[in-house]
């Protein structure tokens, strides 16, 4: 979230940076020091301004606020060839419909883990996500 950060992520090796904001300052940190940037954003005007600021792709962040509908609208403004991820609101229940509005690719975390789950609860839904995923993008 912080130009002090990127620079903590670039010195431990790390090549991606992944916000939940979009902030041109910490884009242009991570693309400074030849780092992957993917940006939080809801709105066009967000998604706009961290390309512009050299992002290489968005996240919607919550995707559940916009729902699938709210990225086919974003899709018809956005250029072509941009990746957009949907994170908080994607998972395998509803893949296929983020596919068809546009989606390049989920962010998943509760989805797959939260504390306690056990290796066997984990792996039974990596595997269902993995064969939602899939079936999405066939």
């Amino acid at each position: 979230m912080t130009v002090a950060e990127v620079a903590e992520v670039a010195e431990a090796g790390g090549r991606l940076i992944v916000s939940p904001n979009c902030d041109s300052d910490v884009i242009g940190a991570t693309k400074a020091r030849g780092l992957a940037s993917w940006p939080g954003v809801m709105t066009p005007t967000e998604c706009f301004a961290a390309l512009k600021a050299g992002a290489d792709g968005l996240k919607i962040f919550p995707a559940s606020l916009i729902g699938p509908d709210g990225l086919k609208a974003m899709r018809a403004v956005l250029p072509k060839g941009c990746q957009v991820y949907a994170v908080g609101g994607a998972g395998p229940d509803n893949f296929a419909q983020w596919v068809k509005a546009g989606a390049s690719g989920f962010g998943i975390g509760t989805a797959i883990y939260t504390p306690g789950l056990s290796v066997a609860e984990v792996t039974e839904r990596a595997a269902r996500i993995v064969a939602a995923h899939d079936g999405a993008f066939a």
